[in-house]
């Protein structure tokens, strides 16, 4: 089992950068999917980003595609979004997720992911 805590949200204008962090607990952290998703009010949570149990590759929506970075370093127990050129349709709670028994590469999908953060506030205004 792993527990997910998020940070790093806030309020920032249009245009500019905010870094997400989550950080896990365990010891098993490279052996699980990280992904980042989003869910803005009236919507349904969202694919954003996620990367692979060695991080070797790297997975995006088409919506932040050339604006976000997903990393993560194992030795750390971390994964991290960094996230440029925010718009304000980009405003929603963002939650870090684990998925620890697929077998792909990755998923879009959130029911895939078995554990997921509290959800860090991101506001993006115009």
């Amino acid at each position: 089992q792993v527990q997910l805590v998020e940070s790093g949200g806030g309020l920032v204008q249009a245009g500019g950068s905010l870094t997400l962090s989550c950080a896990a607990s365990g010891r098993t952290f490279s052996m699980y999917i990280m992904g980042w998703f989003r869910q803005a009010p009236g919507k349904e949570r969202e694919f954003v980003a996620a990367i692979t149990r060695s991080g070797g590759n790297t997975y995006y929506a088409d919506s932040v595609k050339g604006r976000f970075t997903i990393s993560r370093d194992n030795a750390k127990n971390t994964v991290n979004l960094q996230m440029n050129g925010l718009r304000p349709e980009d405003t929603a709670v963002y939650y870090c997720a684990a998925d620890r028994y697929s077998g792909a590469a990755y998923s879009r999908s959130p029911h895939q992911y078995e554990y997921w953060g509290q959800g860090t506030q991101v506001t993006v205004s115009s």
